[in-house]
C-alpha cells in the first residue's frame, strides 16, 4: 500500500507540471497498474484501509483518462473509463462520489457522439439522474451537440469548440467536427454542378483557401484554374419531359373505375 501511495503521490506531481511530462507520466501510470493489481482492493469488508484503496485506485484510473486524452490514444480511454465507471456507479456508496465524475462522464458521451455510437449515448445517458442531465454542464454540452446534429444545425457545432466546458474536450470536438465536415463535404458533391474555393471555405467552416485545398486533396476534388471545384455525380440522369397526357388518361381511368365501385 505504501508503495501505491508513494507512486500515486509522484503521479500528481508529475501530472501538474503539464504536458511536458506526460512521458513520466505514462511510465507512473504503467507502474501503478501493476502495483495495483496486487492490492485486494475489491470492497470485501468496511474497514478504512479497504476503502483508501478504492478511492486511490479511482483517482488514478481517472487520471488515466486524462492521460489518454493528452496523447490521444483512444483505445487507452475506452479501457480506463470502462475501468472507472465500476467506481462511479458500483462502489459510490462505499467512497462517495467523485468531484471529477461528471466531467468525465461528460467526456464519454462526447466521444461516443464523436464515433457516432449513438445507441450507446443513449444508454450511458439513461445511467444519470434527470437533474444532472438538465443542469450540469458537462453533460449538457455533449447532450446539445448531439441534438444539434439530429437537426443538421452544423454551424452550431462548429461553435461549440469556443465553448467546451473543460479543455479535454476540444480532442473529442475536432474529431466530431472532421465527421460533420465530411459530410457537408459529401452534401456538396450531390447537391452542386461546382462551387468555389470562397463558398467551400464557408460552407466547411474553414478560415484559409489552404485548408479547403487540404480538404478537397483528401476527399479527390481536382480544382480548376478558375478556382472552381467540378463535381460529377454518377447518379445524374438526362433530363425527360414530363409524361403529361399519359398522367392525365392514367387520373381519368383511376376517377372512373372509382366512381363505378361507390
Amino acid at each position: 500500500m505504501d508503495n501505491v501511495a508513494s507512486l500515486y503521490k509522484q503521479l500528481k506531481a508529475e501530472w501538474a507540471k503539464g504536458p511536458s511530462n506526460l512521458k513520466q507520466c505514462g511510465t507512473l501510470l504503467d507502474k501503478l497498474k501493476i502495483a495495483l493489481i496486487e492490492l485486494s482492493y475489491l470492497p470485501t469488508g468496511t474497514g478504512p484501509t479497504n476503502k483508501q484503496e478504492l478511492i486511490m485506485t479511482r483517482d488514478v484510473l481517472e487520471l488515466g483518462v486524462e492521460y489518454s486524452v493528452a496523447t490521444k490514444n483512444i483505445p487507452a480511454f475506452e479501457r480506463y473509463i470502462s475501468q472507472l465507471k465500476c467506481y462511479y456507479y458500483d462502489y459510490k456508496n462505499e467512497i462517495g462520489e467523485s468531484k471529477n465524475k461528471y466531467q468525465l462522464l461528460g467526456l464519454n458521451l462526447l466521444f461516443l457522439l464523436s464515433q457516432n455510437r449513438v445507441a450507446e449515448f443513449h444508454t450511458e445517458l439513461e445511467l444519470l439522474p434527470a437533474d444532472i442531465i438538465q443542469e450540469n454542464e458537462f453533460i449538457r454540452h455533449p447532450l446539445a451537440l448531439e441534438q444539434y446534429l439530429m437537426e443538421g444545425r452544423y454551424n452550431k457545432i462548429f461553435q461549440a469548440k469556443g465553448n467546451a466546458p473543460a479543455e479535454s474536450y476540444n480532442f473529442f470536438i475536432d474529431i466530431l467536427l472532421q465527421t460533420v465536415r465530411d459530410e457537408i463535404g459529401a452534401c456538396l458533391e450531390s447537391s452542386y454542378e461546382k462551387v468555389s474555393v470562397q463558398e467551400a471555405a464557408k460552407r466547411l467552416n474553414l478560415k484559409s483557401k489552404d485548408e479547403v485545398k487540404q480538404f478537397g486533396e483528401k476527399k479527390a476534388w481536382k480544382l480548376n484554374p478558375d478556382g472552381f471545384y467540378y463535381f460529377v455525380s454518377e447518379l445524374v440522369k438526362p433530363k425527360e419531359p414530363i409524361p403529361s397526357r399519359e398522367l392525365a388518361e392514367q387520373a381519368i381511368f383511376y376517377a372512373r373505375e372509382l366512381e363505378m365501385i361507390v
